[in-house]
């Protein structure tokens, strides 16, 4: 995760911008004038859509990004315009056709239950003259682009010819080309580097019908050979992603919670070329984009993805290393409020933990009972040294990290420097903080911080103590 963080990666973005706009309410009534739901509005949000979702996830990954499209001389396409100046991102490239609607979907949501929506746009083919200004574009700034993204939602801006004079200046520069396709003819993407349809888009684009290992094999080659790709792939929903370089290989799906698929393929393909620019291989690729996908799911509406939360994902599925759930006292401030935004329970220990046992494992299996995410305490070396004498600790605060953060019941892992954690507890506010048994009618240092203490007895004959005395014993 390192090198994606330190990414700046030059994405240029070509396709249909559009606006996601979100009327959110609640419904207890059904209309006395027809047999449909009264939805009482309490917010309306507005979002970039379409290629402007690629764009959005482009930019919360941390990507330099530029953009090129058609809107129309109208109210929606300035409040495009604003939108895209809002998250720093230059409009130069983007033409203005008067006789356009710039596209703007509208969705009613009740009880985060979408319920109705509504579009204006146009979806004709943009004029010739346009199309040839955005190739000319293209043919002076190509050297400033590591990605080129297009984003088909098919409402006129990639037509056939832009999208093969497009493939072809990029191909003679040597950047790769990657497409979200539409519509059942792929062939107005032949030469790109790589496609991400969905499986019911490539069924549709191959006419093989995707039932099983040998059939998506087979869809995959005809993509690959009929479109003339360097990658061939297909999205396969919770099943992950499947790829064919020189053999199958399918990357299952990560997500926890599914609760809306919305602008997930603009997630996907934004993680693939942010990952691709950073030098990661396909595979590695792959399993970054699954990661974000996962994320982006749990959430409502069309979403983005930063790395950290990523990170803080991969770390919850303990598919990451040990390193990714170490944090400082400033990483884990950031990692709480998110948390916390999202209405999780935090669970708070510390202590020394310097030869892991069964006893420890047993208690921070306990705590992480209490709610959904454990942060443990650590005490640096000096700090143990204080505590319990200048022969300890037997292993240093890096390793002893490392063990903890190792452990399944373990989300994060946070070293303190002081005697006490009463600086990192106040930092986080808890909602359960827990202490050993030994505890019971003791005063517990941070405890005004918490919503509630909970002590769990240790189990019997099982301390660090008293294991180096055992280990000292056999010595003797």
């Amino acid at each position: 995760m390192d090198e994606l963080k330190q990414n700046k990666a030059k994405i240029l973005v070509v396709g249909d911008l559009m606006i996601d706009h979100y009327l959110w309410g609640s419904c207890e009534r059904i209309s006395p004038e027809a047999p449909v739901q009264v939805v009482d509005i309490d917010k309306e949000t507005t979002v970039l859509g379409g290629a402007g979702n690629v764009i959005n996830n482009l930019v919360a990954l941390g990507a330099d990004v530029s953009v090129c499209s058609v809107i129309g001389e109208d109210d929606n396409g300035k409040e495009l315009l604003s939108m895209l100046d809002d998250i720093g991102v230059d409009s130069e490239h983007i033409y203005v056709e008067p006789s356009r609607h710039t596209s703007k979907k509208s969705r009613i949501l009740a009880v985060s239950q979408q319920i109705l929506r509504y579009d204006k746009e146009t979806k004709t083919d943009i004029d010739e003259n346009t199309s040839q200004k955005i190739s000319t574009t293209l043919q002076n700034s190509i050297s400033s682009y590591d990605i080129i993204i297009l984003s088909d939602y098919g409402k006129g801006v990639l037509t056939d010819e832009l999208s093969q004079s497009i493939i072809k200046i990029a191909n003679q520069n040597s950047i790769r080309v990657l497409v979200d396709p539409k519509g059942s003819d792929f062939t107005k993407y032949k030469g790109a580097y790589l496609l991400t349809p969905n499986k019911k888009e490539a069924i549709l684009a191959t006419g093989i019908d995707i039932k099983d290992e040998e059939s998506l094999k087979k869809a995959l080659i005809s993509l690959k050979s009929s479109c003339e790709l360097g990658i061939s792939l297909i999205t396969l929903s919770e099943d992950g992603i499947a790829i064919f370089d020189e053999k199958l290989k399918i990357f299952p799906t990560v997500a926890k919670e599914v609760f809306d698929v919305t602008g997930a393929g603009d997630t996907v393909i934004a993680s693939i070329a942010f990952a691709l620019s950073a030098g990661k291989s396909i595979e590695e690729t792959a399993r970054f984009s699954n990661l974000a996908a996962g994320v982006v799911v749990g959430k409502i509406g069309s979403a983005t993805v930063s790395l950290q939360e990523i990170e803080e994902y991969e770390a919850s599925l303990h598919k990451s290393t040990s390193d990714a759930h170490i944090k400082t006292f400033k990483e884990i401030d950031e990692i709480v409020k998110r948390y916390k935004n999202n209405s999780k329970k935090i669970v708070f220990t510390n202590g020394c933990f310097d030869i892991l046992h069964v006893g420890h494992v047993k208690y921070l299996q306990i705590a992480k009972s209490f709610g959904d995410v454990l942060i443990v305490g650590l005490n640096s070396d000096e700090s143990v040294s204080r505590l319990k004498g200048p022969t300890r600790p037997v292993n240093i605060a890096e390793d002893r990290a490392y063990l903890l953060a190792a452990l399944e019941a373990v989300d994060f892992v946070v070293p303190f420097e002081s005697d006490t954690p009463y600086e990192l507890i106040k930092m986080i506010e808890p909602d359960i903080l827990v202490k050993g048994g030994d505890y019971e009618g003791k005063s517990v240092v941070g405890t005004e911080f918490a919503k509630e203490l909970k002590l769990v007895e240790f189990v019997d004959g099982k301390s660090t103590t008293r294991t180096i005395e055992k280990i000292q014993g056999s010595v003797c």
